[in-house]
């Protein structure tokens, strides 16, 4: 049972620093994601949000006595058609959303019946609670903010453990027939001539990786609705500026080039021991026949183990490839809360009618405009 304690001051906090070295801190010693990293974060709220019409929601909690971090909780105010929508700091371009918290202070705030109550107040109003992509065995979000349980996504995280030796793990992850199968297409590939992979190390490196994927990927997803966010400059300016600050730390951007030409490209994160894939690249037309992509990750692979990894993770999404790869599936949540009498009609049409759940769900993903002064765009 909750009980009321005056320990936390709770604000909102619209311009609150990511980059700050309070949140650094804080961020070292929680349990939060790659997502809720601090040049992540910098540069989606200074980037993206205002394309996107959003309104920085950041819930900062301190502890009253010392005035020390307890708790940040990265959210965004966002209308999407009709709905005044609240959701964590995402816009398309994070896998794994989480409080920014350890797991005894978000304890402490769950006992505290003052402190949620604040939180729940500062939520508000909204006429929908939206926050997906939460990973499995995470801190319960839904329980700090009075939400109904969470329910399972209809798409699943994939990570595989890395050991040492490579030798050892592609035994043991890869199916022996398609061993033999990379094997031959990589043998192919390097008669076709001077084949290299290496990490970017300088910022020449990185700007022509980052090119090369926006010219790739753009034909790739071009059938896919609204097609590749990378073609649109305020998303390659994000991940521009993530990749630049994070060089050499916080990302990781992997190139192979063929006769020094770029042939092929992995962007991820590092967080904990584990590389996070979050966008890839290949030269599908000019080498159609060669798994370019499979190839790739087995190099990137490669390279987590001899830095010492523990985990390649390909975070969300049902591809096949990724249990070739020896990946195991994650489930994935998604808790939602009304907040108006429009929302619950729109919760309760949602999980009636499966074809406006899937219309629900393409209302979430609409193309970000540039955003008008006088009404927010989504």
């Amino acid at each position: 049972m909750n009980k009321l304690g005056n320990a936390f001051d709770i604000v909102v906090e619209q311009s609150f620093d990511f980059l700050s070295p309070e949140y650094a801190e804080l961020f070292d010693r929680s349990a939060a994601t790659a997502f809720q990293h601090p040049i992540w974060l910098h540069s989606l709220y200074t980037r993206l949000a205002p394309e996107a019409g959003a309104t920085p929601l950041v819930v900062v909690v301190r502890y009253r006595a010392t005035d020390a971090l307890a708790m940040v909780l990265p959210l965004l105010r966002i209308r999407r058609g009709p709905l005044r929508t609240v959701e964590f700091a995402d816009l398309r371009v994070s896998d794994y959303l989480a409080p920014v918290c350890s797991p005894d202070v978000f304890s402490q705030l769950l006992d505290d019946a003052a402190a949620c109550a604040q939180i729940r107040r500062l939520v508000r109003p909204f006429d929908l609670l939206r926050m997906v992509k939460l990973p499995d065995g995470r801190l319960a979000i839904e329980n700090l903010l009075g939400a109904s349980g969470r329910v399972s996504m209809d798409t699943n995280a994939y990570a595989t453990v890395l050991v040492a030796p490579f030798e050892q793990w592609r035994a043991s992850a890869i199916d022996r027939s398609y061993q033999k199968e990379l094997a031959k297409k990589y043998r192919r590939l390097q008669k076709k001539g001077a084949l290299s992979f290496s990490c970017c190390g300088d910022v020449a490196c990185v700007l022509e990786a980052l090119d090369v994927m926006r010219k790739f990927r753009g034909p790739r997803f071009h059938a896919q609705g609204d097609g590749d966010l990378l073609q649109r400059p305020k998303y390659y300016g994000f991940y521009s500026d993530v990749a630049l600050r994070g060089l050499g730390s916080f990302v990781r951007l992997y190139a192979m080039e063929m006769d020094g030409e770029v042939i092929a490209a992995v962007l991820g994160l590092c967080h904990r021991g584990t590389f996070l894939i979050i966008m890839s690249a290949f030269d599908i037309a000019g080498y159609r026949s060669q798994s370019l992509g499979a190839l790739m990750f087995e190099q990137v692979a490669r390279d987590c183990i001899e830095r010492g990894d523990q985990m390649l993770d390909f975070t969300i999404g049902d591809e096949p490839y990724k249990k070739l790869f020896g990946a195991q599936p994650s489930p994935m949540w998604a808790i939602t809360q009304a907040g108006s009498t429009a929302g619950a009609i729109a919760l309760f049409a949602l999980k009636q009618a499966p074809w406006l759940k899937l219309a629900g769900k393409r209302l979430s993903d609409l193309r970000l405009q540039p955003a008008r002064t006088e009404t927010p765009t989504h």
